[in-house]
């Protein structure tokens, strides 16, 4: 196997849960005379009415961190079952669903894209509303350029493809899922985005958002995580999981919540400012402390998106209440 670290270690937890993981390797990635696999793990009920969690990471080849923080959780996962009766109990009501490393060829190249020179965060059938930044919306002009979104009218990438089969087939089918995907790169702070990127107006279900947050602030109240939608930062072509969130629309009895982890790899860069020089550096905490502290920053975060997801009958709001909710986000985020 090529010697890419983050896919050692992923195949590593594989044979570690094997009495545990379901795991199916979803496509296949050739780039440079190598070939990588796509994996989706898979762990927890498979019945179609108990609610599903989606953890994505790797989606850009640069920013290894998300991967990271990724295995980091589920190989704790698996070294829990072991013991832990309350994980082992709360898997017989939740189906959890990895695929920690989408665009292996692009870290083994150390790009933004995938080995097509795609960013497969711009490269989904879904066009923006309103105007968006130059290049860093999506654009065609060249793979040679960022945040390249593909040829026109081109099916998407063999990585996406993987990607929206594994949601539509693990998490779109269930009245109750939610996905969290982690990248890095943006800004000081820890963001927490929701779709829309592609467009200015509310989501649907952003009383549930707003509900998912102040159950957060409840259990977590010192978090360091700003939640807003990503086009509030800025809009987009292309963007995955708006395309899915669209699709999963198409059934309005089930919700899906599509969420983005951006950690802010700003920070990193101002402590020390010598990573300016190094692409990797720019996306990922270079200090071996910092490192460590950022992997474990994150699992507190992930473990209550596991738990909400297997009692979100206890939180998600109907009726005045779910109205009053969408009304105050409304307020919060889409009124200046």
């Amino acid at each position: 196997m090529p010697a890419l670290p983050e896919l050692r270690e992923l195949e590593r937890i594989i044979k570690l849960g094997h009495p545990h993981l379901e795991v199916d390797v979803m496509c296949e990635v050739d780039v440079q005379h190598k070939r990588f696999p796509v994996y989706k793990l898979a762990l927890g009920n498979p019945d179609p009415d108990v609610p599903a969690i989606g953890f994505f990471g790797g989606i850009h080849g640069l920013e290894r961190i998300g991967t990271q923080v990724l295995l980091s959780f589920l190989r704790g996962l698996i070294s829990r079952l072991a013991w832990d009766k309350g994980l082992q109990h709360m898997l017989q009501e939740v189906r959890l669903v990895f695929m920690p490393l989408i665009n292996p060829g692009g870290m083994w190249q150390t790009t933004r894209s995938n080995p097509n020179g795609v960013d497969l965060m711009r490269n989904a059938p879904v066009q923006a509303t309103d105007k968006v930044p130059f290049l860093l919306g999506g654009h065609r002009y060249s793979r040679h350029l960022p945040w390249y979104r593909g040829p026109e009218g081109a099916d998407m990438e063999v990585e996406n493809l993987a990607l929206c089969r594994t949601v539509s087939e693990e998490l779109l089918s269930r009245r109750f899922s939610l996905a969290i995907d982690c990248h890095s790169g943006f800004g000081l702070r820890d963001r927490i985005w929701f779709p829309h990127a592609h467009s200015v107006h509310p989501i649907p279900h952003l009383a549930d958002i707003l509900a998912l947050e102040e159950l957060f602030q409840q259990t977590h109240p010192n978090h360091h995580y700003l939640f807003e939608p990503q086009s509030l930062q800025y809009q987009t072509h292309g963007d995955v999981w708006d395309y899915l969130y669209l699709q999963a629309a198409q059934s309005p009895a089930n919700t899906f919540l599509p969420l983005t982890l951006e950690m802010g790899s700003w920070i990193w860069v101002k402590k020390n400012p010598r990573q300016l020089f190094s692409r990797h550096g720019m996306f990922n905490p270079v200090a071996e402390h910092r490192l460590h502290r950022v992997l474990r920053r994150h699992m507190s975060w992930l473990d209550f998106l596991m738990r909400a997801t297997c009692g979100h009958r206890e939180w998600i709001a109907q009726g005045p209440t779910r109205l009053r909710l969408q009304e105050r986000a409304v307020a919060r985020w889409y009124r200046p």
